[in-house]
């Protein structure tokens, strides 16, 4: 084996600790011009020997609903959220204490993050944590732009509301960000898929 290279690997997991297979062959492609091929071949070798251990990096899946149902665990839970938001202002009544706060919880994560943190998954589709691309955002950032989004689209909501026949009323502002964040989630997830599926096609040219 290439004693040098083997050290490299070897530096690289125990420094940065990557997840898997792939993150660790990309790290050691963006520092150092090694052909890729060689790197899985001592890597391979390496977990072979147990001398590093690695989970080997899942496929991406053929299609969309597959990866909806496998991969997108973030959207199950922002339907989820957004659908018992929905259900727990229609079925718990403003004078029902204590479970009255279920009904604030819930609503304060519907109204202040929901539809920012889709809006902006919608945009900036997550990328693989080994690697920050340009136009890509970290957690902080997204959390924070998430709420700063939130503030800004339901007034926005609001605002047009008061142009329809419903009126700025609690029912046509609940089904109305219900709606705008099963949109944006829904795209989001799309555009995540796509994201995946071009990454994937450009690691195998």
């Amino acid at each position: 084996m290439n004693k040098k290279l083997t050290e490299l690997i070897i530096a690289i997991v125990k420094r940065e600790r990557p997840e898997n297979v792939e993150q660790l062959v990309n790290r050691i492609k963006n520092k150092f011009d090694i052909p890729e091929h060689e790197i899985i071949k001592y890597v391979l070798q390496l977990q072979s020997e147990g001398t590093i251990r690695l989970k080997k990096s899942k496929p991406t899946p053929n299609n969309l609903a597959a990866y909806v149902k496998t991969e997108a665990g973030w959207y199950w839970i922002t339907m989820t959220l957004a659908a018992a938001t929905t259900l727990v202002v229609f079925m718990i009544p403003e004078n029902a204490y204590p479970i009255i706060y279920i009904r604030y919880v819930l609503g304060t994560i519907f109204v202040l993050w929901l539809p920012g943190y889709s809006f902006i998954k919608a945009l900036f589709p997550t990328k693989p944590a080994d690697k920050k691309p340009a136009g890509n955002l970290d957690s902080i950032e997204r959390m924070a732009l998430s709420i700063g989004l939130s503030l800004a689209l339901v007034p926005i909501v609001g605002l047009l509301l008061n142009y329809t026949p419903w009126g700025i009323r609690l029912t046509p502002i609940l089904l109305s960000l219900l709606a705008l964040t099963t949109i944006f989630a829904t795209a989001a997830v799309i555009r995540e898929y796509q994201t995946q599926i071009k990454e994937t096609a450009q690691k195998h040219k």
